[in-house]
């Protein structure tokens, strides 16, 4: 048989997988198991946008080939949404990309930007699709640590001169997978500051900018001066309408990063379903009401969770943002060893922060997507004890 290429060889088991290969061995022992792992909303999508759908099925038109940049009328819903959320002019058709969901685009970037050599920056713990892209495409991974004490923002200033000088790509991503985190302008800034300063590329990874509690609206990266000139952002509609299974997102922001991206897109990728686009025209068009049901159903399991976990004295900042929450773990445990510890003894899922980068030994990520959350909540307890 033939060896498979050197860079599947390096490729860490994925994360989600090794989950799933260690909860199906538990259910298997008969355990009833609450998986709260996986950042995938149990919660139907809004039936506004399923019936929308489903005419626009019936179309014959959109049983053809799909544009690869996606429709204008898509392009269009999405530069007027984020005129709307966050005061941010889009040229729908210079200045915004359809992707088969975020994770398409933030894989494919690298591609467009990294030689072999050239450095990218990833956020250490961060969603583990950034450090694999660049690898794919021949590029170095430099890990910018995210520690408590910063408020999970990476410090700028401690980055290696000399790496950034090769540096041709930076990954962001606020409100974060997994601390839950969010930015504020003032870092933003300090992020186009340096992009300008050593010529590299940002991708901020928005998906998460809809998932927010008490108020909070997240800002954009996009909103800050000069943000264009540096870089583009990924959004989905996964989380902020319950769309994780349509594969529908977008990328928006600097033209000629747009560009470059459709370019590797139009080689190796395809368009979205029109149908699916269609749907997502009039989820973004009705985002406000749309949306603002959704979260009042996290915003509850927040709270829940937040009480059980600080009655029961596990060590957390409660989220403003996303549906996580990063909680350290009790002290003579490694992440691993109590994440096991839970899904073994308790039948829950949750995800050991390690599994995000080295940077994220010591804490777990729970996420507040299954419905079963009052039971999950009792079983946490339990085990704290």
């Amino acid at each position: 048989m033939v060896d498979v290429s050197r860079r599947i060889k390096q490729l860490p088991p994925y994360l989600f997988a090794e989950i799933d290969r260690l909860k199906e061995e538990v259910i298997k022992k008969g355990v009833d198991v609450i998986d709260l792992g996986v950042g995938d909303p149990d919660i139907p999508t809004p039936n506004e946008i399923v019936e929308v759908a489903k005419k626009a099925l019936e179309k014959p038109e959109n049983h053809r080939y799909p544009s690869y940049i996606g429709m204008y009328e898509f392009r269009r819903a999405v530069s007027d949404w984020y005129k709307r959320r966050f005061g941010v002019e889009l040229d729908p058709n210079t200045e915004v990309v359809s992707l088969i969901g975020s994770k398409e685009g933030i894989a494919h970037l690298p591609l467009a930007y990294i030689d072999g050599g050239d450095y990218a920056l990833v956020p250490d713990p961060g969603y583990p699709v950034y450090p694999v892209a660049v690898m794919f495409a021949g590029g170095k991974v430099y890990r910018m640590p995210l520690k408590e004490e910063n408020g999970f923002l990476p410090e700028l200033d401690a980055i290696d001169r000399d790496v950034l000088k090769r540096t041709k790509l930076m990954y962001i991503g606020y409100p974060n997978n997994p601390t839950s985190a969010v930015a504020t302008e003032e870092f933003y800034k300090k992020v186009v500051e340096l992009a300008k300063e050593f010529d590299f590329v940002v991708a901020s990874d928005n998906a998460y900018s809809e998932i927010a509690y008490d108020g909070y609206k997240p800002i954009s990266f996009l909103e800050v001066e000069g943000a264009k000139d540096v870089g583009i952002e990924f959004h989905s509609l996964s989380k902020t309408f319950n769309m994780t299974g349509w594969r529908i997102g977008f990328a928006v922001g600097n033209r000629d990063v747009i560009a470059a991206l459709g370019k590797v897109k139009t080689n190796i990728d395809s368009g979205i379903f029109q149908a699916v686009q269609e749907a997502g025209i009039y989820a973004l068009d009705n985002a406000e009401e749309l949306n603002g049901r959704i979260i009042k159903v996290f915003q509850q399991r927040r709270d829940k969770m937040a009480e059980a976990l600080e009655k029961t004295g596990f060590e957390f900042e409660k989220p403003l943002a996303t549906f996580y929450f990063w909680v350290k773990v009790p002290k003579g445990f490694t992440s691993s060893e109590f994440t096991k510890k839970l899904l073994q003894e308790k039948g829950i899922v949750v995800t050991p922060g390690n599994g995000f980068g080295e940077a994220g030994e010591g804490y777990f990520r729970i996420s507040i997507t299954n419905e079963r959350i009052e039971e999950a909540v009792r079983r946490i307890e339990d085990a704290a004890l």
